[in-house]
């Protein structure tokens, strides 16, 4: 299968620097993502994500425990953006998402890291916590492309995503990998401090779906196109697995390739809330991975 990232036929027309600059047009009033807090970003005035003009870094390199398609056996690219648009109590990289102490750069030393993890092998470009700094990074995939970066890209986000700011990513990104947090929005705006979460989401997942459609592997089995869905299972039905499910099945696709993640552990935060305060059980993995089966979904890493 012949490998052609979505952003190079952007670039052959010529329109790739107008979506750069539409994007950073949002960036005066900052509406780049679902709270909209209206600051001068390009001023470098700071809001819910705490960051300003530039993106922050906080590492970068081959990665190897991303879901089998994206690791394969050269790694997976990732540049870990710090700062989120979440405030997960439980957020098991909180000096990243949280502290922000990382390297604020510029667009093209991104660009230049995104060329360096393909000089590695790597078999894409993993942007970590995307969402807050899409113009930043449709600037450092402009210069990074213009140099000769042939990867594809892959949008890892925490699912809190603006339908209008993704239009300007499509044909852009190659794999969108957001998360599905939660089905009440009562229990997102306890556990991570946000308005609207699932509708906001779904909304989300639906545009990323329209852009890409369901994963497609290349014959060495890594993804070239497409999306993923993580979903991770928190302890007492608290993430609404069933009714993430259920949405998947009946509004995106049967053949959409999702992550049951069990690897909840109470990290940050999470010893203040005695229901969040535990691992999940076997059972509850179960429970979850046989709605899966239920609903028709078999895709399921």
């Amino acid at each position: 299968m012949s490998i052609v990232p979505a952003y190079l036929r952007l670039l052959a027309e010529g329109t790739l620097p107008e979506r750069v600059r539409s994007a950073y047009d949002l960036l005066t009033s900052c509406t780049i993502c679902p709270h909209e807090c209206r600051v001068n970003r390009l001023e470098n005035e700071k809001g819910k994500c705490q960051t300003g003009l530039l993106a922050m870094v906080s590492s970068y390199g081959p990665h190897f425990g991303e879901e089998k398609p994206l690791s394969g056996w050269r790694g997976s690219g990732t540049i870990f953006l710090s700062r989120c648009n979440l405030n997960c109590v439980y957020c098991q990289n909180h000096d990243i998402s949280q502290t922000g102490s990382s390297e604020e750069m510029e667009p093209l030393r991104i660009a230049e890291l995104m060329l360096r993890l393909q000089s590695y092998g790597c078999h894409n470009i993993n942007l970590v916590s995307p969402t807050h700094v899409v113009p930043q990074l449709l600037a450092a995939v402009l210069i990074a492309a213009t140099s000769g970066l042939r990867l594809s890209i892959v949008y890892n986000s925490g699912g809190y995503d603006s339908v209008a700011t993704l239009k300007l990513l499509e044909g852009v990104v190659d794999i969108y990998m957001p998360d599905m947090k939660y089905a009440s929005a009562d229990i997102a705006l306890r556990y991570s401090n946000i308005p609207g979460y699932p509708q906001v989401n779904r909304a989300a997942v639906r545009e990323m779906h329209r852009q890409v459609g369901d994963l497609t592997l290349d014959e060495r089995g890594i993804a070239v196109h497409g999306l993923l869905i993580r979903h991770l299972i928190l302890p007492n039905r608290l993430a609404g697995s069933a009714e993430a499910i259920d949405f998947i099945a009946r509004e995106i696709s049967t053949s959409t390739y999702l992550n049951l993640m069990d690897q909840y552990r109470p990290e940050y935060q999470a010893s203040k809330y005695p229901e969040l305060n535990r691992r999940i059980t076997t059972g509850e993995y179960q429970e979850v991975a046989r709605l899966a089966h239920q609903v028709g979904l078999n895709r399921l890493d």
